[in-house]
């Protein structure tokens, strides 16, 4: 009896709570469609510090001995001048022996035209001989037979001329030949300079003097004259948030220390692959990515090829 006297309580303490429960209103799930969101105030992408044409790989348009080496890393260097120079004594012969041929065909051109000269004046003198013939046979003062023989004087120097005319042709021809050689020859002799495409800084140096170099070989690293670019990919997460005139700035890796600032220039109208930084461990995953390139302002305290941390700045 006592036992069931003490058990009484707690059974009733349960029961009403369990009403409660049952009672109560249950709580309205919240929509995920209405939640509140961070927006992020600005986008990281690791970039790297190029010129905005690109650093330039220059090779050689065919093999050969390097033969010279006309400047040095960090020379300045004006469109057209000549970085290196290949061997090139069999192309150069070639090309001075086309000069000489041609040479000796102007010769000869003038010694055709001077022969034709020559004949057109016997012409003359032959037309005029038979039109004489002719009024002299008339009034009878010049037999048939002289009116023939200076008509046949004619008729030859007539051929005469004309043979003269195709000799000067002809040799004006060859000319045309030669000033072609001239001009193929001088190409193979231009295939063993390398120039600088347009005006700019030499980066590196791949070879020496003596070296044979191939046409797949790369000789010289060149960064053209112009501003640099800081060249990032944004994952497709964020790609749509980025847009040309933005405002961003560079920093060293894991640092708070600004190289450079610059403005959004271009940004890629398509997702793609990882190229910049795919041999990093960390980039191995599936994801897409959006070029986006950085026009930074001078002066930039980074080195060409520097890999930075490029910060966009949302609006």
């Amino acid at each position: 009896m006592f036992i069931k006297s003490t058990l009484f309580p707690f059974a009733w303490m349960i029961s009403i709570l369990l009403f409660q429960a049952c009672g109560s209103k249950p709580q309205e799930p919240q929509d995920p469609g209405i939640s509140p969101t961070i927006e992020p105030q600005q986008i990281v992408g690791l970039a790297q510090v190029e010129p905005q044409e690109k650093v330039l790989t220059l090779n050689a348009e065919t093999g050969g001995l390097i033969q010279n080496i006309l400047f040095k890393i960090d020379d300045t260097i004006q469109k057209g001048s000549v970085i290196i120079e290949l061997e090139s004594s069999t192309e150069k012969a070639q090309w001075e022996q086309a000069i000489n041929r041609k040479a000796t065909q102007e010769s000869m051109i003038e010694n055709a035209r001077a022969e034709l000269a020559t004949r057109e004046i016997k012409l003359t003198q032959a037309t005029r001989e038979f039109n004489r013939n002719q009024q002299l046979v008339k009034s009878g003062g010049a037999t048939t037979k002289s009116l023939e023989d200076s008509q046949s004087q004619m008729e030859q120097s007539q051929a005469e001329v004309k043979a003269g005319k195709a000799m000067v042709n002809q040799q004006l021809a060859k000319l045309k030949e030669l000033s072609s050689d001239i001009q193929y020859y001088y190409s193979l002799l231009e295939r063993k300079l390398i120039r600088a495409p347009l005006s700019g800084k030499l980066l590196s140096m791949e070879v020496k003097p003596g070296e044979y170099a191939t046409s797949q070989d790369p000789l010289c690293d060149f960064a053209p004259d112009g501003p640099w670019v800081a060249t990032t990919e944004i994952d497709e997460v964020f790609a749509n948030k980025i847009q040309k005139g933005y405002k961003a700035f560079i920093r060293t890796q894991g640092g708070r220390d600004t190289l450079g600032t610059g403005t959004v220039w271009l940004t890629s109208p398509y997702l793609r692959k990882k190229s910049l930084f795919s041999d990093q461990a960390a980039n191995l995953e599936d994801r897409r990515v959006r070029e986006v390139r950085v026009l930074l302002d001078p002066p930039v305290k980074a080195l060409l090829g520097s890999r930075v941390e490029c910060v966009i700045l949302l609006p």
